[in-house]
């Protein structure tokens, strides 16, 4: 294990292959401790115990005193046991030698082994992870509470190799879109603010969105280190967290400093539909998802006079096979009046898309601001809230309602023929778009004017709101 790993501790070389990437150098010193820590020697009681719970071995020595563990473990570092406390009956204590001391744990089991928040399968690998743990947070407790300061992630060409798969990185240019106030006399006064991006309707394909990594506790299996400050990740298992949408790796304590400038891998991205909006957009490096783009495109070449236009529901089960097909084939799903003649059906699946986004386009974050927006009676005041609302969305959810909302609005100028006004429209899309973060069943039918009322608003003045 040692020698198999020391060649990564000195790689230099860039693989093509962003997988096979090495930074400069990783730091093996907390490697080094690991290899050093004590390893479990269990203590077998040398007869048996009827009052044994069946998932305890003979490691297991009944009800005895702290004192006679502590004589039990002297002298053997890495030594262990298992005894019921006398204090409490039925309840059991896990003794551990550890610095030339008996340490005591209270043990508990839920089909697994746990003394805190890591569960194992079996008590020696529980200790053995304890063992490596106290060790090197005793010996290199300074070094540890250092160790972000001087981050290999900040190098030159480091994150772009491995983020952005050995390609550019996404232009990270800024501008200011308007910022404007409303008067009695109808006028638009620009002003300038500051925004992360620039969200223009337009052809370009590279889209600078900032996004979260999505960090989840992650077991490792081999040595593996800190793509954030190079040290290695000990531990027997959850020694770090993993980014579920790029696959960063990093110590949890670490995750907490890396920039917001998660590149979501598309082999991580399993489907389109119920995928957070996002990393939908980064992964597939688009302006807008695509069912959005598709769906709207296929709608205005074919639908805008279609009676009763995103009222009238499809056929279930096809609007399902959309969803399937957008799942499955990405951009090159087939939409067209060949395979759905019924243009409800491309209406009704891109409403799904947007009902099923695990956060709404007006995000949770936002949604107080709105429906108190929408409270507001004076019509100037209610846009300007609105507007300050809409510049708190994150740029890829701002720049998908922008895009929904010119859509709508050239809906509603076949309202003779589709029927189809501001006000039944925001009917149709205000809780698709707009969802309490407490999903209060009260709260929703409490706010659904306000809801209505917002869309409304968005697209009846859409051409100064965005």
């Amino acid at each position: 294990m040692a020698a198999s790993s020391n060649s990564s501790l000195s790689g230099s070389s860039v693989s093509s292959d962003p997988e096979d990437y090495q930074p400069p150098i990783w730091k093996s010193y907390l490697y080094q401790l690991q290899q050093e820590a004590s390893r479990p020697k269990r203590i077998t009681c040398p007869q048996e115990m009827e009052s044994r719970p069946k998932y305890y071995g003979r490691e297991f020595h009944g009800l005895i005193s702290r004192e006679r563990a502590d004589e039990l473990l002297a002298g053997t570092e890495g030594a262990y046991l298992i005894r019921e406390s006398q204090r409490q009956p039925g309840t059991y204590t896990l003794a551990l030698r550890f610095g030339g001391q008996t340490l005591n744990y209270r043990l508990f089991y839920d089909g697994k082994h746990f003394v805190g928040e890591k569960r194992f399968e079996s008590v020696h690998d529980l200790v053995t992870d304890g063992l490596i743990t106290l060790y090197i947070e005793t010996k290199a407790a300074e070094y540890i509470a250092k160790m972000t300061t001087n981050p290999i992630y900040q190098h030159l060409g480091y994150t772009s190799l491995l983020r952005d798969k050995i390609t550019h990185r996404l232009n990270r240019t800024r501008s200011e879109p308007k910022k404007v106030t409303f008067q009695q006399n109808d006028k638009i006064t620009p002003s300038p603010l500051s925004r992360r991006t620039t969200l223009k309707d337009g052809p370009e394909k590279h889209c600078s969105y900032e996004k979260i990594h999505n960090f989840k506790v992650h077991t490792f299996r081999g040595p593996h280190w800190c793509e954030y400050c190079a040290n290695f990740m000990w531990g027997l298992i959850a020694q770090g967290v993993r980014c579920s949408d790029c696959g960063l790796n990093v110590h949890k304590q670490c995750s907490k400093l890396v920039p917001s400038d998660c590149q979501p891998d598309l082999r991580r991205i399993k489907k389109v539909f119920s995928c957070d909006l996002t990393t939908l957009v980064k992964a597939h490096n688009t302006q807008r998802p695509m069912v959005l783009d598709m769906c709207i495109k296929e709608i205005e070449h074919r639908g805008l006079k279609s009676e009763g236009l995103y009222r009238v529901s499809g056929f279930t089960d096809h609007i399902e096979d959309v969803r399937l097909a957008f799942d499955r084939d990405g951009e090159k799903a087939d939409i067209s009046a060949n395979t759905y003649s019924d243009i409800n059906i491309i209406a009704g699946a891109l409403k799904l898309y947007l009902r099923d986004l695990p956060i709404p386009v007006i995000t949770y974050d936002v949604y107080s601001k709105f429906i108190q927006a929408a409270k507001i009676t004076d019509p100037d005041s209610r846009l300007e809230a609105v507007h300050d609302g809409l510049l708190q969305l994150p740029p890829a959810h701002y720049e998908a309602l922008r895009y929904l909302m010119t859509h709508l609005k050239r809906v509603t100028m076949y309202e003779k023929d589709n029927y189809m006004n501001s006000e039944n429209l925001g009917i149709v899309f205000g809780p698709t778009l707009m969802r309490p973060p407490d999903q209060n069943t009260l709260a929703t039918l409490n706010d659904m004017r306000y809801q209505k009322l917002i869309v409304q608003l968005l697209i009846e003045h859409e051409d100064i709101l965005f």
